[in-house]
C-alpha cells in the first residue's frame, strides 16, 4: 500500500480534499495535525502547515520523518506570473526557486542549492489529470518568498529574474526539503490572482474556485498514481 503527503498552506486549500476524504485519524506532531485517511489502495496523511516558508519546511520535514511517503504533493492557489497563464488555470511545477534570496550571495557558501527539480512521473501524472478533467495546465517554474505579492513592479522584478509561471509563499520550501530527503514531490497550484496591482482583489474574488479545482485533480491524481 502506498502513502501520499498532501501539504497545504491555508484551511481553504484542503478543505474540499478532507470533505472527500472523510472522518480522519488525526495524529498531532510538532503542533500540526496529520490527518490520516485511507482511499483505496492507498494511505493518504494530509497537512495545513500555515503561511510562509519556515511554517511549510518544518511541517514537510515532520511529514517524511513520521510518515515516510512514497509521493509528496504541495498544493494550493498562487499567484500568476506569466501572461500565458490565466485566472483559475492549473500550474504544474517543473521545478521551483526562493525569489527572496540572492545567489551571488550564497554560492560560496556550500552547501547551496535553489533549484529544485520536481518528479518527472508525478509531473506526467499531474498534466493527464487536468487534461483529463478539461482544465487548462502549465508545466514550469513557481517560486516562493516570504510576501504575498500584489505590486505589479515586485512582479516584473521577479519575473525578470526568474522567469515563473507562478509565485506563492511555501512551494519553494516544501521543494527544498523534498529534495533534501531525496523525496519524490511535486507541487500543483491553481491561479487565483495575477500577482499584480489588482492581485488583492481577484484572490479574494477566486480563492475559492481556485481552492476547488487544484483540490479536484489532487484527488484525481491520489486516484491514479501507482
Amino acid at each position: 500500500m502506498k502513502t501520499i503527503g498532501i501539504i497545504a498552506a491555508m484551511p481553504s486549500e484542503v478543505k474540499d480534499i478532507r470533505e472527500a476524504l472523510g472522518e480522519p485519524e488525526i495524529k498531532k506532531i510538532a503542533g500540526y495535525d496529520f490527518n490520516i485517511n485511507k482511499r483505496g489502495d492507498a494511505t493518504v496523511v494530509n497537512v495545513c502547515c500555515g503561511i510562509g516558508k519556515v511554517n511549510s519546511a518544518v511541517c514537510a520535514q515532520v511529514l517524511i520523518d513520521s510518515f515516510k511517503p512514497d509521493y509528496l504533493i504541495n498544493c494550493g492557489i498562487a499567484g500568476g506570473m506569466s501572461a500565458d497563464v490565466k485566472v483559475c488555470d492549473i500550474v504544474i511545477s517543473k521545478d521551483l526557486m526562493h525569489h527572496d534570496l540572492l545567489p551571488r550571495f550564497l554560492a560560496e557558501y556550500p552547501p547551496y542549492h535553489n533549484t529544485f527539480e520536481a518528479d518527472e512521473y508525478l509531473i506526467k501524472t499531474a498534466e493527464t489529470v487536468c487534461s483529463e478533467m478539461g482544465y487548462k495546465s502549465h508545466i514550469g517554474r513557481i517560486v516562493s518568498g516570504e510576501q504575498f505579492i500584489s505590486d505589479s513592479a515586485v512582479k516584473a522584478q521577479i519575473v525578470s529574474e526568474f522567469s515563473p509561471l507562478a509565485v506563492d509563499m511555501e512551494s519553494s520550501a516544501v521543494a527544498h526539503c523534498a529534495y533534501r530527503n531525496s523525496q519524490p514531490f511535486v507541487t500543483i497550484r491553481c491561479i487565483s490572482d495575477n500577482a499584480d496591482d489588482e492581485g488583492e482583489m481577484t484572490f479574494d474574488e477566486f480563492e475559492k474556485v481556485a481552492a476547488k479545482r487544484v483540490a479536484d485533480v489532487t484527488l484525481r491524481i491520489i486516484d491514479t498514481v501507482k
